[in-house]
């Protein structure tokens, strides 16, 4: 499926802030093996301006959990969304490292942007794993690390995003080695005087 080898490409990939590259070791954390007790359920709520090409996810769950590969009876991980736009299972994904709800988020957004903008998704997927892994900075607030980005902000094509050069991502995390608590991607108002575009992942 042209989604799973788009995730995969993304997959490869009050305070003071610390070293940049920081931000990216904490998000990419290595998470694995996966050993679920049960599955993990993130609420997921987007927003946005709907126009041709475009719909907003709007609300609806994320669900990571367990399962077989049925090829070689192997244990593997799998997604299910469940929301206004689409209801339909993602995988499988291995289990023994990577963080498929992040490979979720990031692409959802990745294609989202491409599709409001009318920009290339290679170029904004490339830019966003470069951003995650070189840029970024690290806050403390209320006994968690938000790990934060703002991938377009100096980039040169920012002029012709439409209100995505304002895009930041928030990652917030307790302890690195666990799922990560919530993931926000959010912008300004958009060109045109569009609603600005959120999304938003809460495990719950």
């Amino acid at each position: 499926m042209k989604i799973l080898r788009h995730m995969a490409l993304i997959g490869l990939a009050l305070a003071t802030p610390v070293a940049a590259n920081e931000a990216g070791d904490l998000v990419f954390a290595e998470r694995g093996p996966w050993q679920l007790a049960g599955p993990l359920v993130w609420t997921i709520e987007q927003t946005g301006p709907t126009v041709e090409g475009y719909k907003p996810l709007g609300q609806g769950t994320i669900t990571l959990s367990a399962a077989t590969d049925p090829s070689d009876g192997k244990p593997v991980l799998e997604l299910a969304e469940d929301t206004q736009r689409i209801k339909r299972k993602i995988g499988p994904f291995p289990s023994s490292s990577g963080d498929p709800t992040l490979t979720f988020f990031l692409e959802t957004v990745a294609r989202d942007m491409a599709a409001l903008t009318g920009g290339s998704p290679f170029y904004i997927r490339n830019r966003l794993k470069d951003a995650l892994f070189r840029g970024g900075e690290v806050r403390q607030e209320g006994g968690a690390q938000i790990a934060v980005f703002a991938p377009f902000k100096d980039d040169e094509n920012r002029a012709r995003m439409l209100g995505f050069e304002t895009l930041e991502l928030r990652f917030t995390l307790a302890d690195p080695k666990q799922p990560i608590r919530s993931m926000v991607a959010q912008t300004g108002p958009l060109a045109g005087n569009q609603p600005a575009y959120e999304n938003q992942m809460v495990l719950k």
